[in-house]
């Protein structure tokens, strides 16, 4: 049974930052791209970063780039999204995901499992 479960949202002013994690049980990432996707009211999820688990290469959609950054710990199952310079744009559910391979836009190719997500507002 696999479980990703995202933690670290709440609440943060504009400029501000967070970080998230999801750590991951009953799964193997290394054959796997792990993701970020986040669903902002009233609009369609979209992925904002992705991260190939063997070789650590990073993607990021155009929205977050320079500001998200996206990280592994292999060793402890663990993936992250360091969110800096917050806008009250980012407001959304984050829900981290895994597939078998990364886009270059920052999503996740044919998502196979996520989590049930975390909330984050900037206001």
């Amino acid at each position: 049974h696999v479980q990703l479960v995202e933690s670290g949202g709440g609440l943060v002013q504009p400029g501000g930052s967070l970080t998230l994690s999801c750590p991951a049980s009953g799964y193997t990432y290394s054959a796997y791209c792990m993701g970020w996707i986040r669903q902002r009211p009233g609009k369609e999820r979209e992925g904002v970063a992705a991260i190939s688990w063997i070789g650590g290469h990073t993607y990021y959609s155009d929205s977050v780039k320079g500001r998200f950054t996206i990280s592994r710990d292999v060793a402890a199952n663990t993936l992250y999204l360091e969110m800096n310079d917050l806008k009250p744009g980012d407001t959304a559910i984050y829900t981290c995901a895994a597939g078998p391979y990364c886009n270059t836009n920052g999503t996740v190719g044919r998502t196979l499992y996520w989590g049930q997500g975390t909330q984050v507002t900037v206001s």
